[in-house]
Order: structure tokens, then sequence, then C-alpha cells
């Protein structure tokens, strides 16, 4: 993994301590990797306010992230390793030349914390779409210079959901390098219309996620590109319950092939993040099943109490025959440089 010094900053304010402050109690999730954990640069947030974004998608505030408390919080829940992302609304403000030096000042710092944290934290890098052209150097360049884990995508860009053919580029790349691609939902173009007025991660993000998804699947985007391992977040949305209607929706197209569209839902992953409990993750298990679970926190637009207070009924209601695979088991096989000794 290559670094520069204008990266340095972002280490040199962490704790290269594996641990921090270790807890008194025993904490819930017992080595988890939390694959759905976001982080901030001085520079995305200086960006965001410039944009005029202090209320990200309609939350209160931009929140709080720093390495050596989430490195605390980490300790305190039990999570071993955090897979860091930029959450909504990413990193699409500002000119064009101004958006690709942000994805490359959010994977260089990114890198670096992975770096000074051996097994602490991981990268699923940014790219600078709607930008093709600079995200296929983008995403060369953080998987193969950085050392990325994978790459995080957001389910739209300006209204062009992941499906769409202009993508297509991105993703023979992606399925080339076997890519682990974490999607994250955003506000959709039409919120305005339909939020509400309430903060859009409470209805719109979960049928943004669903509305991508299918469309993967619909467009036969799943199916052209099966080296790409997809991580849905927050139980899979929508899915679980719009999964039959999108399949009998499927047989009546008109246009395209044949789409399997329950096969290819079996080949997600499925993060656990948010509100699992006690109704989506018995419906998710209706879709899938456990080998295709992952912890997730969204920390710290999740609050550390809250991660907190979700991990515990989680744990409980999970079958201890397979709740290590879901808390880091199937993690490390989807990202094997997890299981190599720390500082490897």
């Amino acid at each position: 993994m290559t670094h520069n010094s204008a990266t340095a900053n972002t280490a040199n304010t962490a704790n290269t301590a594996d641990t921090v402050n270790a807890p008194a109690h025993t904490p819930p999730l017992h080595g988890a990797i939390d694959v759905h954990a976001h982080f901030f640069t001085a520079r995305l947030r200086a960006a965001m306010r410039d944009a005029g974004i202090t209320r990200p998608d309609g939350m209160p505030a931009i929140p709080d992230w720093d390495p050596k408390s989430a490195l605390r919080h980490m300790d305190e829940v039990g999570i071993e390793t955090a897979m860091l992302s930029v959450s909504s609304p990413g990193i699409d403000f500002g000119t064009p030349d101004a958006v690709r030096e942000l994805a490359r000042n959010v994977n260089d710092e990114g890198a670096e914390l992975v770096r000074a944290h051996p097994g602490r934290f991981g990268l699923m890098a940014s790219l600078p779409l709607p930008d093709l052209p600079a995200s296929l150097t983008e995403a060369e360049r953080a998987l193969d210079e950085l050392g990325a884990d994978g790459i995080a995508l957001h389910t739209h860009y300006q209204g062009h959901y992941l499906g769409d053919p202009l993508y297509e580029p991105l993703m023979e790349l992606l399925d080339d390098r076997r890519a682990v691609v974490f999607l994250h939902p955003t506000s959709p173009q039409c919120w305005k219309d339909t939020s509400l007025g309430y903060p859009r991660p409470m209805i719109e993000f979960p049928f943004d996620t669903t509305r991508a998804a299918a469309h993967l699947i619909l467009s036969g985007t799943l199916r052209r590109h099966p080296h790409i391992s997809f991580v849905i977040p927050h139980a899979g949305a929508a899915l679980p319950v719009l999964a039959d209607r999108i399949a009998v929706f499927a047989l009546m197209r008109e246009d395209g092939p044949p789409v399997d569209v329950m096969a290819d839902l079996a080949t997600l992953h499925f993060d656990l993040a948010g509100f699992s409990l006690p109704r989506a993750l018995p419906a998710l298990l209706n879709l899938t099943d456990a080998r295709h679970l992952l912890y997730g926190s969204d920390f710290p637009f999740t609050p550390d109490w809250a991660v907190e207070g979700l991990a515990h009924p989680l744990v409980d209601a999970v079958d201890p025959a397979v709740r290590a695979d879901l808390l880091h088991g199937n993690a490390r096989r989807l990202f094997p440089r997890l299981s190599e000794p720390r500082g490897a």
C-alpha cells in the first residue's frame, strides 16, 4: 500500500496502538468485522461545508469522527475491524477537478489509516462518479496501488442507477478484479416530493437500495459480472418483502433476456446495519442464508450508544452455531486479507 505525505495528518492524529483503553466489560460483538462503517477526512468536511451541506440527507448534523474515538468505540463493543467508507451524500460536489481530487484525498487518507492500524481498519474506496473515465483510473489506483479492500458505490449518481449501461466499463473492471462492492443508499433525485419532510434515511434510503438492487438484477448486470461481490446494506432494505413481486414482474418483461430474480438475489451479501430486529432479519432469512449475512454498525451516523444497544439483542437472537460466521467468519471469506496475521 502506497501513501504520501499529504495523508500523514490522519495517521499522526490517530493512536497507533491496536486497542485503546480495553473495556472492563465483555464486549457483545466478540471480534466482529464491521462492513458498514463510515469516516470523514478534514478535506471532506470542508468540501461539504463549502457546498452548504450541514445536514446530510436531512440528518441533524455531520457526525463527529476521528480515528482515536472510533477505535475506542470499537473496543467498547468488540469490533475488531471496521471497513471504512464515505457515506451519503458522497463526494460529488464541486467542479469535476475538485471531485477527482477529493476522491484521491479520502482514499489516500483511508489507506493511511489501514497502514497505521493493521487489522483494525479496512478501506472501501470512493470513486469520482459520475465522471466515468476518472472513476476507472481511481478504481485501478485504489485497488492496485493503495490496496483497498473494495469499492463503495452509491445507489445512483445524478439519477443514473448502477444497472445503467453507462457503468458497464466500471463493472467490467470490478469483475476483472473480483472486487467487493459495498452499496450505500443516497437520496433519490425526487426526495423533495417523496420524503414527507423527514430525514431521507428513514424511508428513502431503504427504497433507493431496493431500487438499485432490482436494477442490477433486471438489467442483467449481476449475471454479466458474476465475480463482483455486492454487499447490500440494512438487512436488504425492502428486498425481503418485495422479492417475489419483483420476480413475477420480471417474467412480464418484453425487453431483454429472462431474469431469475431469486437466483440472482441468492448471490448477494447483506449487512445488518440499523434496525434488523425484530422483523427485518427473520424476513431476510426467507431470502438468503446465514452464510451471506455480515455485521454492520453504520457508525458514526448510528452513535456509539445506539450501536451497543443494537448489538446485544442481535447477538442474543442469532443461533450460536452461526454467530461467529455472522460476526466475522463470512467477512473473512469475503475479505481474505483479514484472515492474515495482524500486521502482515
